[in-house]
């Protein structure tokens, strides 16, 4: 019924305008629909849904992006002014913000302004 139809991560903010500078000015990426309801961003081929709420998000990992070469998009955002936080998991290593948590799978966690933990992933 829904396999083949398109989904859209939604992320709550509680200043739209301080989202769309961190999303647009340190992330780079573009609206690609703005309403009174909130801002559609396009990524690859996602979307996703900053919208202005009363309400954080959970604790749990909100959106990732899937990278060919995490350390230099580390250091890119890291002269952006981003905080990569450290992974405190048994079994993960964690150095300079960038977790190994496979043989070939490796992760660095940053946070928007509003807290909402985002993750970049380079696989293999």
């Amino acid at each position: 019924m829904l396999s083949d139809k398109a989904t859209y991560t939604t992320i709550p903010v509680s200043d739209v305008q301080r989202a769309r500078r961190f999303y647009e000015e340190t992330l780079g990426l573009r609206p690609d629909m703005v309403t009174e309801g909130g801002v559609m961003y396009r990524s690859g081929g996602a979307q996703f849904f900053v919208y202005p709420s009363a309400f954080k998000a959970s604790g749990h990992t909100q959106m990732s992006w899937v990278v060919d070469d995490i350390k230099a998009e580390v250091a890119e955002l890291r002269a952006k002014g981003i905080d990569f936080e450290d992974l405190t998991v048994p079994g993960v290593t964690t150095v300079h913000g960038v977790s190994q948590v496979g043989p070939s799978i490796w992760t660095a966690y940053f946070r928007d302004p509003d807290g909402n933990l985002l993750l970049l992933t380079q696989l293999g």
